[in-house]
This record gives structure tokens, C-alpha cells and sequence, in this order.
């Protein structure tokens, strides 16, 4: 028996290279990067970093529920920024919105992403 249970859910954006969406290791769930594609058409949704980061936090949000999780039961975020500077604060606005105090650990650092202005994965903890 494998430690590792994929998750998979047609609700978040589809892998687009050998990466799962998610995987279930004992107690964690541990999501991929994700970015603001829209889960049926692959496109990129929004053209500026509040409209995708809206975006990957609902397909985020569906492979966290796919295992009957939700936000509250984020521990940890990664976060990649296209324009760290200039879109921090945009970004930081709408990600905050998903959740309640205490905030998930979190680090934000400026990427060269392809195409897209940001790109989050989160650690869960499924043991509540």
C-alpha cells in the first residue's frame, strides 16, 4: 500500500506536466503549485494579479474540499509572485480574504512564471 493517495478533481485546474494536483500523505495534504487556469477551458483567467490570484484560490479551494478540506485547514502557502513588488499588495489583499486568524505560514517570493502573475501551493493538515 502506497503512502501516498493522489487527489484529483475535474473543480481545479488540470495538471499540464507529471505533477498531481494533490497528494494525501498521512495526516497532510500537499497541493501543487496552481495557477488562475480555469478548470475547463486550461485558459489563463484575469488579466491583472487579483483576478488570478482569485482564481488559483478557487482551484485551490477545490482540491482542498476533494478531500473534505477547506481553507482553515491550510498550515503552510508558497507563494510566486511575476511582479513581487508591484503586485504584493493586490495579491496579498485577496489571499487574505480566504482566510481567518491564525493565517497559514507563508512564503512570497518573486518567480520568472510563465504566462501568469501568480502560482500558490499550500500544505494542509486533515487531522481535526
Amino acid at each position: 500500500m502506497s503512502v501516498k493517495q493522489e487527489l484529483r478533481t475535474a473543480e481545479g485546474a488540470a495538471p499540464v506536466g507529471a505533477y498531481s494536483q494533490g497528494l494525501v500523505v498521512g495526516d497532510f495534504v500537499y497541493t501543487s503549485g496552481m495557477g488562475p487556469l480555469h478548470p475547463e477551458t486550461g485558459e489563463v483567467v484575469g488579466t491583472d494579479v487579483a483576478e488570478q490570484t482569485h482564481q488559483v484560490m478557487r482551484n485551490l479551494g477545490a482540491i482542498l474540499a476533494a478531500h473534505g478540506l477547506d481553507f482553515d485547514d491550510v498550515v503552510k502557502a508558497t507563494v510566486h509572485l511575476q511582479h513581487l513588488k508591484r503586485d504584493f499588495a493586490a495579491y496579498n489583499e485577496v489571499y487574505k480574504s480566504y482566510f481567518t486568524r491564525p493565517y497559514p505560514v507563508r512564503t512570497t517570493v518573486g518567480s520568472d512564471l510563465m504566462d501568469i502573475l501568480v502560482e500558490i501551493d499550500f500544505v494542509a493538515y486533515k487531522g481535526r
